[in-house]
């Protein structure tokens, strides 16, 4: 994979998560910093969402974890334990962040 068809996936994998949220109606602070993506529950927990540009892996910081994230067969998944990113990040969400997220 190139770098710039990285970049475009990783950039529709982050809208997807910022819409998600906007459209959710759930409290979630939502800051995007230069390719770091950083989301902040009412209870406080954080998340962190960033690029490994040279991995090309997307990784996933929460309080119990990180998580490094591959692009396979269209979805992205731990390289460790097989979760894939967006269900994994729900499920993140409701037991860290008691929040509800339909990614």
């Amino acid at each position: 994979m190139k770098d710039s068809e990285f970049h475009a996936l990783a950039d529709a994998i982050y809208q997807h998560i910022e819409t998600s949220i906007d459209n959710s109606g759930v409290d979630i602070d939502c800051e995007t910093i230069g390719g770091v993506m950083t989301l902040t529950f009412e209870n406080n927990v954080k998340f962190v969402i960033n690029r490994q540009e040279p991995l090309h892996q997307i990784w996933l910081a929460t309080r119990e974890n990180g998580h490094h994230f591959a692009l396979k067969d269209e979805q992205w998944i731990d390289n460790r334990q097989g979760h894939e990113l967006l269900s994994w990040l729900s499920l993140q969400a409701q037991r860290q962040g008691e929040t509800e997220l339909a990614l």
